[in-house]
């Protein structure tokens, strides 16, 4: 008979604790699957997209349901059933309001907030609280990590980096408070190790430096605690486990892969933690990759994931576009210009259903982790060359546990705050609030 065991069981080795994905045997003996279904927890996530979008290759041409995709959204035609595609949300206080230039700063600061920020490259840096930190203020304690912000591009916290406004601004997506980021990680390596290593400082860095030397995965030193583990188990189980930790070593894999550390000893007291991937996108799929593997193992149910900063000029040769991304939004018209938008967009949408795919393709009691998951992808420009904050490109992603109806494009009203979603997505979150920066209400049609 199949042992009961606790949702916080861990497998613990050298310097490492690794959290385990939900299993049946983590719910009570009797009505088994049905309390599965009912006990595992919503997961819910921000993917941001800078300089705007095609949108006349983005935008659906009729609304409703089983809707015809446009060219840029076709990647995500094996999860129609799955997708909310909005048209008209705005970002009102990503607009001037009498503060000049500096949209692609607003435009990313106010996208989880809702909220103006304050003109300023010094030290008074001032917006709000983020809906990502909303939510982890209430379900955060639940979990190991309140939430987790990742990206693909860097920055910094002050200085001058669009017409007055402070870096941190259109660097960071995540604000814990309205004067504090949180800043995102990059490195794939350092995010491996601080989700499954041990978080004691020093001891940590001894026992990476120990693998490391043996050329060990984090997996070797869990194998004795996974192997008594699986004879606790029941067959589904077993293989839910051995699925788990392939994934985790194949991901470990393509991390050292990237990194390409040089067997050179590092000056005393320098942390070398390896190169992020030259490869733009595995960089990008790692990172959704790692995020899976959180919300899969329950170490956060928020994260935030910026694939680059607004204002990037990322040039994208992978797919012959050879140009700068922002230099291209400026478009002026030009025919070749937006089709060279589109192919980017496009590219990015390829990313957002991979990591669909990998949510798909992890059952969870009678359904998947998509299933109990909620993932926006969005950005807070629509038309790069008009930098305009209506009609704004933005995916809902999930069933949010059984409480969204997706495969639908919505159409709103005119000026309906994006905040109002946001609402939305707290309620069915545990965490009903009844304001978000400029939000005038719940976000109907959802259900």
């Amino acid at each position: 008979m199949t042992a009961r065991i606790s949702r916080r069981t861990v497998l613990k080795g050298l310097g490492t604790a690794i959290a385990l994905p939900f299993l049946e045997a983590m719910t009570p003996g009797f009505a088994l699957a049905d309390t599965a279904r009912r006990t595992a927890p919503k997961r819910m996530a921000f993917i941001y997209i800078p300089n705007g979008a095609h949108m006349a290759a983005w935008t659906p041409a009729a609304v409703g349901a089983n809707f015809p995709l446009p060219p840029t959204l076709e990647p995500l035609k094996p999860f129609q059933d799955q997708l909310f595609v909005f048209s008209g949300l705005t970002l009102n206080t990503a607009r001037p309001l009498g503060d000049g230039p500096g949209d692609h700063a607003r435009a990313m600061s106010a996208f989880l907030t809702g909220a103006h920020p304050r003109k300023t490259y010094g030290a008074d840096i001032k917006i709000g609280v983020s809906v990502d930190q909303v939510a982890a203020q209430k379900v955060g304690q639940e979990t190991k990590f309140p939430s987790l912000e990742l990206g693909c591009e860097g920055g910094k916290l002050a200085g001058n980096c669009d017409s007055g406004y402070s870096c941190a601004y259109s660097s960071n997506l995540s604000w814990r408070s309205e004067s504090t980021p949180n800043a995102k990680e990059i490195n794939p390596r350092l995010v491996f190790e601080r989700l499954f290593g041990n978080q004691v400082k020093g001891e940590e860095d001894v026992n990476r430096a120990k693998r490391d030397r043996y050329k060990k995965s984090i997996l070797d030193f869990v194998n004795e605690d996974a192997r008594k583990l699986r004879f606790k188990l029941g067959a589904p189980d077993q293989r839910k486990l051995d699925e788990y930790m392939s994934s985790l070593r194949e991901i470990e894999t393509r991390i050292a892969r990237a990194s390409q550390l040089p067997d050179a000893k590092a000056p005393s007291g320098l942390v070398i933690p390896g190169a992020v991937p030259q490869d733009y996108q595995e960089h990008l799929r790692l990172m959704c990759d790692l995020m899976v593997l959180a919300f899969q193992a329950d170490l956060t149910r928020i994260g935030t994931f910026v694939f680059a900063n607004d204002g990037s000029n990322r040039s994208y040769k992978q797919i012959e576009v050879p140009e700068g991304h922002h230099d291209l939004s400026h478009h002026g018209g030009n025919k070749d210009k937006q089709a060279k938008i589109a192919k980017i967009n496009r590219f990015h949408i390829t990313q957002f259903a991979y990591m669909l795919e990998k949510l798909k393709g992890i059952r969870e009691g009678e359904g998947t982790l998509l299933d109990n998951s909620m993932i926006v992808l969005g950005g807070g420009i629509s038309d790069g060359n008009a930098h305009n904050h209506d009609e704004l490109p933005v995916l809902l992603a999930g069933k949010g546990g059984g409480t969204l109806k997706p495969g639908q494009h919505v159409r709103v009203k005119k000026e309906t705050p994006l905040t109002n979603l946001y609402l939305g997505m707290l309620d069915r979150m545990g965490v009903p609030t009844e304001k978000l920066g400029d939000s005038t209400g719940k976000l109907e049609g959802l259900s």
